[in-house]
């Protein structure tokens, strides 16, 4: 259990008062203006490997599942068949707002959700082999969806912007004060289901 006596940063910037959907709508817009993540998987031995991914969507105004096509022949999910359990880290340098989701990922190859998420730009990242079966196209047998289902997000999301946020920061550290130019949400499991159950 953590003691925030003595992490008075994470108990000035804790916002808890802030319905799901708002919560819903600020993590979407870290997303949304990131546009790419770090999905962390492991190995069977125990490292973690992270590697940059676009989620696409969200698709809709409540969805907390993040989704991602991938090449089923990459490591990555070989590492999720042997734990499922991941995260998916988004940070903005311009506005220092970040994301994080620990949950669980889901592959499929269910190609109605592959036809919805498929832009054709994603061909890019298969090539086509030139034998008649994998073309790079949404119907390539390699491809796949990463479906991370969370337990829970937390973000952080700035209320100054850069001059405010260094201001804040030289003050509390000439006073001895603690800066929070920003706040800190969770969305948790419970929220998660009631936002999902809208979907």
């Amino acid at each position: 259990m953590v003691n925030k006596s003595l992490d008075p940063y994470t108990a000035k910037a804790e916002n808890d008062n802030v319905s799901p959907q708002e919560k819903i709508n600020g993590l979407h817009a870290i997303v949304k203006s990131v546009k790419t993540g770090m999905l962390t998987t492991r190995t069977a031995d125990g490292q973690l490997h992270a590697r940059a991914m676009a989620p696409t969507g969200p698709v809709s105004p409540t969805q907390a599942t993040l989704v991602f096509i991938a090449n089923k022949a990459s490591a990555k999910f070989e590492e999720i068949e042997n734990d499922s359990n991941v995260n998916v880290s988004f940070y903005d340098e311009k506005t220092t707002n970040w994301a994080s989701y620990s949950g669980t990922a889901r592959i499929t190859q269910d190609r109605e959700k592959i036809s919805r998420h498929w832009t054709s730009a994603l061909a890019a990242w298969f090539g086509d082999l030139g034998d008649g079966i994998h073309k790079g196209d949404q119907h390539d047998p390699r491809v796949a969806l990463i479906e991370v289902i969370p337990d829970e997000i937390r973000y952080w999301t700035a209320t100054q912007g850069a001059i405010g946020r260094a201001v804040d920061v030289a003050v509390s550290a000439v006073t001895g004060k603690t800066a929070a130019p920003g706040e800190l949400r969770t969305i948790t499991k419970a929220e998660i289901e009631l936002l999902n159950g809208f979907q």
